[in-house]
């Protein structure tokens, strides 16, 4: 009897073993924003946590228009070698970027109405790149399918013959309109996009379901499962914002706005703390990314350190001042690329050296703005003149008075006795050294200057 009871416990326990390891993981990674830095951040963590819980199967649940060639093939590169299958459930739409990723997976499911397909490379405009931008997505299109390699197949003669898993010609037709595939018909003026019907057909497309769960029940044949969904955190979200090409802009338009208002003014006061903070939230998400190397991040720190060397210890403006601009915008730049070295680009495209420079070139023609803007606006009447200009500063209230006896030296000359970079000290005729502010054009000591105006009890002058 004993033995009889042993050996039921033991049965019982290899039966809950049994049902305890069929359990099956699947974890769902949501791609349901522009393909860019975010996406590509959120795929990272989202395979980070597939490890973690020994995912039986990555689910990718997509619906997204597209994005930037770079990242869009970073992520097939990591579905690509991928360790666990990997399937795509595409909820409504795979386009551009998005079909590039969906391919990539091992087995792809549509929900009714949904699309795949249109992966043309454009600009901001939604024109068509030059055919040398086509050709590398034409490329990598082909070769994704091609990975699947083939299976059997039977003819309509019910014959068995081995075929492209998913064709690798239809993936080039998504690209360009001038690919026919016969099969699907010869009209070469459209580029080929998908219904999730039309993709069962041509073999793009294992099947059709509305949800995440029909694909595992009705597909994998999971009975017994467990989903996980990826949420970011809310570092990655600050990571993805910083990363995003239109914050990079501002904030190299901040950097560049910071550095120049610093210049203008002794010491170190809001502009240097702005652009010290704008240069943080810069480096840094794409330092995290794997993008911006620690040599990047050393070069943009010796530019800065060399114009300001330039500025307010070697006279005039030479070598120091042109190799510190070079250096920040040579920094600025490489960061954005996923390179190691200045020599090396690695499997950078035209097309992602092309976003780089537009993002850094408008971030520095914002900053010109803004300078000018500021420049002229601060201090000025106009930008007060509903506001501090109405008031009345009573004594009382604490407010004191500031004399107005410099003043008088509008229309004088002196001698600059500093370096006016632009601000320094000048001596009157008088023999009275006082403050003043060059005009617009740093000015040697020993130079004459004559006062041209007296504004925010400062005096300003210019070379006479």
């Amino acid at each position: 009897m004993k033995r009889l009871m042993l050996i039921v416990a033991l049965g019982l326990l290899m039966a809950l073993g049994v049902v305890a390891k069929e359990k099956k993981q699947v974890a769902v990674i949501p791609i349901d924003t522009e393909i860019g830095s975010t996406s590509w951040r959120y795929l990272q963590k989202g395979f980070e946590m597939a490890e973690d819980m020994d995912a039986d199967v990555v689910l990718l649940h997509i619906n997204t228009y597209g994005g930037t060639v770079e990242h869009a093939d970073s992520m097939r590169s990591m579905i690509l070698r991928s360790k666990r299958p990997v399937v795509a459930f595409i909820d409504n739409n795979a386009a551009s970027a998005g079909a590039l990723i969906s391919i990539a997976c091992d087995s792809i499911y549509m929900r009714e109405g949904g699309n795949i397909g249109a992966a043309t490379v454009v600009n901001q405009t939604g024109e068509a790149m030059p055919d040398k931008y086509q050709s590398y997505m034409r490329s990598i299109m082909r070769s994704t399918a091609q990975k699947h390699g083939k299976v059997k197949r039977m003819n309509a003669d019910s014959t068995e013959v081995m075929v492209w898993h998913r064709d690798p010609l239809v993936a080039e037709a998504m690209v360009d309109p001038r690919t026919t595939v016969p099969y699907i018909g010869d009209d070469s003026t459209r580029v080929v996009t998908f219904t999730a019907e039309e993709a069962v057909k041509y073999h793009f497309c294992e099947g059709i379901e509305e949800s995440i769960d029909g694909v595992v029940t009705n597909r994998l044949r999971y009975d017994n499962y467990e989903i996980k969904t990826y949420e970011p955190s809310f570092v990655d979200l600050l990571v993805g914002f910083f990363g995003s090409g239109a914050v990079q802009a501002i904030l190299i338009m901040i950097i560049v706005g910071g550095i120049y208002f610093e210049l203008q003014s002794p010491g170190m006061g809001f502009p240097s703390i702005a652009a010290i903070v704008a240069a943080i939230l810069y480096f840094s998400p794409l330092y995290i990314d794997g993008l911006a190397q620690s040599w990047e991040i050393i070069m943009f720190a010796v530019g800065v350190l060399l114009i300001l060397i330039e500025l307010f210890v070697i006279p005039g403006f030479g070598i120091a001042g042109i190799l510190g601009i070079i250096f920040t915008f040579v920094s600025l730049f490489f960061a954005l690329i996923g390179n190691v070295s200045p020599i090396d680009l690695g499997y950078t495209t035209s097309s992602d050296i092309m976003t780089a420079l537009i993002t850094i070139i408008i971030g520095f023609l914002l900053g010109v703005a803004l300078i000018l803007y500021l420049t002229h606006k601060i201090g000025s009447k106009g930008i007060m003149a509903d506001t501090a200009l109405n008031l009345e500063q009573k004594i009382e209230e604490g407010y004191i008075g500031v004399p107005t006896d410099l003043e008088a030296y509008i229309g004088s000359t002196a001698t600059a006795a500093t370096v006016l970079r632009p601000a320094g000290k000048i001596k009157m005729q008088s023999g009275e050294v006082v403050d003043a502010v060059s005009m617009g054009e740093f000015i040697e000591a020993g130079t004459e200057v004559k006062v041209v105006k007296y504004e925010n009890t400062q005096l300003y002058v210019e070379k006479v």
